[in-house]
């Protein structure tokens, strides 16, 4: 660790004892430390376990000043009970906000009847998905449903949001969302009018 505080140190600088990784290597000299040697750009051979240490500190290193991420909940409670919401914006502005150039970003539903998709932004596309969803899992009646028997009455919000998916990953290029044609990130609520959250992950460098 001291070695690391005092001089930068590349892993190609750092070679283990014969049989474990190189043969020796000449070590950046530390003014003051008789442990290591007693004159600069002397050959020495580092034990596997001092190797070690410096191995992982110069990885937890590079992966401080590289990797980044963030990590946010958006919160949804809505009118009612079926709602398709834009929220592209809202995650590009995570992505802002992250500062990853290159990496990839998550948004999941955390909830069982509700689900997160990438479509186009057009009014009857988002009519039609509602329609298609009603014709195979209508809401009513209720007693279609074995799982309405425990009280509940959402057993059709359980299979759309099956059917729609539960999360999207878009990747980040250039500190944007690299989307194709007419692609927007949507929150689809299938048994709103109750408060719901949304994750948003993104990691990168």
């Amino acid at each position: 660790t001291e070695l690391i505080r005092t001089r930068r140190v590349s892993v190609k600088d750092v070679v283990g004892p014969p049989g474990v990784l190189g043969t020796g290597a000449t070590v950046p000299y530390t003014p003051g430390d008789r442990s290591l040697h007693d004159a600069p750009g002397k050959k020495w051979f580092i034990s596997k376990t001092i190797y070690d240490k410096v191995a992982i500190n110069i990885i937890i290193i590079i992966r401080r000043h590289l990797m980044k991420s963030l990590t946010e909940y958006l919160t949804f409670n809505t009118r009612s009970r079926r709602e398709y919401i834009n929220i592209t914006n809202k995650v590009e502005d995570l992505v802002k906000q992250s500062g990853v150039q290159e990496g990839l970003c998550l948004v999941n539903a955390m909830h069982i009847t509700a689900s997160v998709h990438i479509n186009d932004a057009e009014n009857g596309l988002i009519q039609d998905f509602d329609d298609f969803l009603e014709n195979l899992a209508p809401h009513e009646p209720l007693s279609r449903y074995r799982h309405n028997r425990t009280g509940e009455d959402n057993g059709d919000a359980h299979i759309k949001r099956t059917l729609m998916g539960r999360e999207v990953v878009v990747a980040v290029t250039r500190g944007k969302l690299d989307f194709g044609p007419w692609e927007q990130i949507y929150y689809a609520e299938f048994d709103g009018r109750r408060q719901k959250r949304v994750l948003v992950k993104i990691i990168g460098e």
